[in-house]
Parts: structure tokens; sequence; C-alpha cells
């Protein structure tokens, strides 16, 4: 762990955005995204059959996506560990997630962990192919979604880098994200977004009337382990 921090933080300064993309290119969770990706493209262009509804799918898609977000935020990522039947529920998402909050600088724990696909593919496949009921429209879903899973996992991982934000959107998304490590870990759950769903769902606050909370770093006062 500790060779990782020490490379994380190198590759940190004074980053430009060439090696912010050589460098998410070396993490295994944009890869298996780009890949599933592609495939859904080429499936899609072979089935043919486009419609108008091809076009509107995209846009509902990118309109729910912050919601989607700050859901899964909020209720899976941010999991407090429970006890069931004399079992700990802690899953690994909710792990991974007290880890990097524990730790903003390490780069590998920006992304989805590796082993999360193992089930989250085929969750999309089966999605995209059963629960869908045209095969054209699930495979246009597919593509949406993974390009936006690749977008959000572009996002999160140079808001945690150090290049310095060039457009007023990039600078009101990375001040975004940054309140929710550095100030206050109950509010600001969207990443790819600022002032969409936290809007909405009432954890959108003017940062100054917020104050620095002790558990930022340490989500509901647990470690990675749950203790």
């Amino acid at each position: 762990m500790t060779g990782t921090r020490q490379a994380s933080s190198a590759f940190g300064r004074d980053v430009t955005l060439g090696g912010a993309v050589r460098e998410f290119g070396r993490h295994p969770s944009p890869w298996i995204i780009g890949t599933l990706f592609l495939g859904a493209v080429a499936a899609r262009v072979v089935v043919g059959g486009w419609t108008w509804a091809d076009a509107v799918v995209p846009l509902v898609m990118l309109a729910l996506f912050p919601v989607l977000e700050w859901i899964i935020h909020v209720f899976i990522l941010h999991w407090r560990p429970k006890r069931v039947v004399g079992m700990t529920i802690d899953p690994l998402l909710a792990r991974k997630h007290r880890a990097h909050h524990g730790d903003p600088r390490n780069i590998p724990l920006d992304f989805i962990p590796a082993p999360v696909f193992a089930w989250l593919v085929p969750l999309l496949l089966a999605v995209a192919l059963i629960a869908v009921p045209r095969l054209e429209l699930g495979l246009t879903f597919l593509i949406v979604i993974t390009a936006l899973g690749l977008g959000y996992e572009w996002t999160h991982f140079l808001i945690h880098t150090d290049y310095k934000p060039k457009t007023a959107l990039y600078k009101a998304t990375w001040r975004h994200h940054r309140n929710h490590h550095y100030r206050n870990e109950h509010y600001w759950f969207t990443v790819t977004t600022s002032g969409t769903a936290d809007r909405m769902f009432g954890t959108e606050p003017d940062p100054d009337t917020v104050g620095k909370s002790p558990t930022a770093k340490r989500l509901h006062g647990l470690d990675v382990a749950g203790t």
C-alpha cells in the first residue's frame, strides 16, 4: 500500500492532461468498461433497425444519470456495516469507498474495483438483453451506460489529481466533489455534475454554511475493516 501511495502522490504533482490520460489507461476499470462499450457499439451497428427511440434513450439516461450517481453514492458507497442474523453486511464497494475517503490521493482507489465487474458486467448485459423489450434499444442502453461509466471514471480520477481546472464547468464539478471529501461527506454526492441531483435532494448547501466534518476521512467513524 505504501508503494501505491508514493506512486500516486508522485503522479499527482504538476500533472498535465496528457499525463492524466496515460495514467488513466494504466488501470483496469477503463479497459473493462471501454471493451464493453466497443462491443456494444459493434453489436448495435450489426443489428441495425435504428429508430427515433435510439435518440431519446441517450437523452433520458443523461438526464437521469446524476440521480443514479446520487443514489449509488448515498446508499451503496456510504453504506454503514450492519449486523444481520449474526453476519456483518459490508460490501466491497463500501469498504473500498471508506478507504478512498481515508486516502483521497491514492489513485487506484479512485476507480471501480476490478472484482466488482464480475457481477456488474453480467448485470448490465442482463438489463440490455433481457429486461429491455427490444434488442436494438437494449444495445443502445448498453452503449450509453458504458459511455457514462467511462465519463464517471475519468471525471472522478481527474478530480483527485492535481490537474488544474481550465473551464468553468469542470471547476464547478471539481470544487463540488472536493467539498464532499475535504469539508463534509454528508453533502455533494454527485461526481460528474454539480447542482443537479444534490440540489434536488437537498444536499447542495452553501459551502460557507457547512462546518468541516471530523469524519470526512473516516466514514461513520470506521476504518476500512468496519471497526
